[in-house]
């Protein structure tokens, strides 16, 4: 289409000027179905900024509350028998390798989790010290991980805030070990029309009040993660053979759609 419409256009600036006004009607046709074809292509994509606000702080009102000061909603992955433990409203990671989900499926939200990660002194693997992770749809990881102290040159796409693997958080904000932490996130899911993937996921993440990812578009998924789809899904919390600790988690349904054109 769109080469259709330059070789139309090339036409037209080879005509003169009378012919150009004798065809006046078509060419502002011609002109408004270029216009319109042009503002498709490269219309810009829903971005997941300017959704969170950190200086209100309450729940909001529609937002379902996952791990609360009294119960938590989230369910076992798998049927093996769960060793997560919920307690004065913490709730904390096996010390095995069991995960656990939402019980819904989400596309568009908004979500803050606040957590706290176990310290494993000597470890021999980075990724054995306070492993845990957020999946996205179990398609895309936000990784939870104790990364204290280390730099920014040293700092890897593995470590903690980062979308795994994929890209590293722009700012470091780590707490230590045994300080609760928290991100604040905003996700949009990949469009498909059938089969093809039109847009990317998208995601803005505050981390402790920093921003470390600000409407990045996560090109694949991550890791361990789900094959991309267009559909829904669950989120998951992984169980990495640490005690991973999760408090006051919610989550809130948001709908990410492109706005009509001229609107």
């Amino acid at each position: 289409m769109i080469l259709y419409l330059v070789s139309g256009f090339r036409f037209i600036m080879k005509q003169s000027y009378f012919t150009l006004l004798m065809k006046l009607p078509t060419l502002l046709c011609f002109l408004m179905l270029f216009s319109l074809t042009v503002s498709c292509v490269f219309a810009e994509p829903v971005s997941t900024r300017g959704i969170i606000d950190l200086t209100k702080t309450e729940r909001p009102a529609d937002a379902v509350e996952l791990v609360g000061a009294q119960a938590h909603q989230l369910v076992p992955e798998s049927n093996a028998a769960s060793k997560w433990v919920f307690a004065d409203g913490v709730l904390t990671a096996s010390p095995l390798w069991d995960s656990m989900v939402t019980k819904e499926t989400y596309q568009d939200f908004r979500m803050h989790v606040e957590f706290n990660v176990n310290e494993v002194k000597d470890a021999k693997d980075p990724e054995q010290n306070g492993n845990s992770g957020i999946y996205i749809q179990k398609r895309y990881e936000l990784q939870i991980l104790n990364s204290f102290g280390i730099g920014e040159a040293d700092y890897k796409a593995s470590y903690c805030g980062s979308i795994y693997k994929q890209k590293k958080p722009d700012r470091i904000a780590c707490k230590k070990a045994g300080e609760w932490q928290s991100y604040d996130i905003v996700f949009r899911g990949a469009r498909f029309e059938g089969d093809k993937k039109t847009e990317n996921a998208r995601i803005t993440v505050y981390h402790n009040g920093t921003l470390i990812h600000d409407d990045y578009a996560i090109t694949a998924k991550t890791g361990a993660g789900d094959r991309e789809g267009p559909g829904p899904a669950v989120i998951k919390f992984q169980g990495h053979h640490n005690p991973v600790q999760f408090r006051n988690v919610w989550i809130q349904r948001l709908a990410l759609e492109a706005k009509a054109s001229g609107k």
